[in-house]
């Protein structure tokens, strides 16, 4: 008998229920082609749960997510929560939910299918072959930083804070390491060190963990 794996499954907003219920039924023919036993618990999340929550991540989302082996989120957010203020946006509760469990890391594969390539605008000489994998970090940054707003002589000020600690680097870039050990040993820096103390970070982090891992390529673009 297969372990039951528990599965928060979070439809949120927009196109989101559509691709969950759609989902779902992959995990359902999941179990009967490889017996493995799925257990879903819904969760409100997002612009429907502060229609009928008032807080776009209830606490009782949180603890059913916690509690889960995996969480399926399907999407966030529309024209109809644009105008709330900031407690009360979607993608408040995304940020939100990022953090309590400390999904550090968002892995964005791309890869072009040969059968697929000429249904795309772009020609298909440029897409042929293209295999690769975004790794973007998630809980630190701008994003996380503070924000507020302040009057001046001009008018009134937005400030957005940028802020990396080694650790919040460190980890991600590892996971990148590894990712691309078991694929074709190359690794892409992208950073804007030539003007951002943050980057500059990034960089010298990344580069002093390269020193360490056996690596055929590593290229550093700004």
């Amino acid at each position: 008998m297969a372990d039951v794996k528990k599965i928060a499954v979070i439809a949120g907003d927009g196109i989101g229920p559509e691709v969950v219920a759609e989902t779902e039924k992959v995990l359902k023919r999941t179990e009967e082609l490889f017996g493995y036993q799925f257990e879903t618990e819904h969760a409100l999340f997002g612009g429907i749960a502060i229609d009928e929550k008032g807080t776009p991540l209830p606490q009782e989302t949180l603890d059913i997510c916690r509690s889960a082996d995996a969480v399926l989120l399907g999407a966030v957010g529309g024209p109809k929560w644009d105008s709330n203020p900031k407690e009360l946006r979607p993608e408040t509760g995304l940020l939100g939910i990022r953090k309590a469990l400390g999904l550090f890391s968002n892995l964005r594969p791309a890869v072009v299918f040969d059968c697929l390539k000429d249904a795309s605008t772009l020609k298909p000489e440029v897409l042929e072959g293209t295999d690769l994998i975004v790794v973007r970090e998630l809980t630190g940054g701008i994003y996380f930083g503070e924000k507020f707003r302040r009057e001046t002589e001009q008018g009134q000020e937005a400030v957005d804070t940028c802020a990396y600690n080694v650790n919040e680097v460190e980890r991600i870039v590892r996971q990148a390491f590894e990712i691309a050990q078991k694929r074709r040993k190359k690794l892409a820096s992208v950073d804007k060190a030539n003007v951002l103390e943050t980057s500059r970070l990034w960089r010298e982090v990344v580069i002093r963990i390269a020193q360490n891992i056996r690596m055929w390529s590593l290229s550093m673009y700004w």
